[in-house]
């Protein structure tokens, strides 16, 4: 009986520390994100990115899809590098993390109104979207981390 009171006391425990938001990483609801001028400097996942991931991402024709719109040499094996956008070679010594975050977040706010970039976590993105992105974000909050991360790797 007592390993049974130790087994119940241990999820009592870890409900706890569950519902305090301790050991659980805070995901910022898109509508909630603040930007600091030019910046978000909070992580949006409550976690940092994986630059591995993050390349994944940017590459992936079905969710960033980074190059249909910029050059970027290292990945130059892969098709559609687009020149919409500036190079993002060297990106990481143009701008800081959290001014990518703000960047990605919501390039209109940051940029200027007349970019063709979308906020790519926001719930209306910005025009000329896919239909499957109405009333959503294009990428999650970690996958925004990840794709920092990933910029932050691009140095000169």
């Amino acid at each position: 009986m007592r390993h049974a009171n130790k087994i119940a006391a241990a999820c009592v425990a870890v409900a706890m520390i569950g519902t305090t938001g301790t050991a659980i990483a805070e995901i910022v609801k898109p509508g909630d994100v603040k930007f600091d001028g030019n910046k978000v400097t909070m992580s949006l996942s409550g976690t940092s990115g994986n630059s591995a991931d993050g390349k994944k991402w940017f590459a992936n024709r079905k969710l960033g899809n980074c190059l249909a719109c910029h050059v970027n040499k290292d990945l130059a094996d892969k098709p559609f590098h687009g020149e919409i956008g500036p190079p993002l070679d060297g990106v990481a010594g143009r701008y800081s993390a959290p001014e990518l975050r703000a960047i990605l977040v919501n390039s209109k706010q940051v940029l200027s109104e007349d970019t063709i970039m979308p906020g790519f976590y926001r719930v209306d993105p910005g025009a000329r979207m896919a239909k499957k992105f109405k009333g959503k974000t294009i990428l999650s909050a970690q996958q925004v981390e990840d794709i920092i991360a990933y910029l932050q790797t691009l140095k000169e």
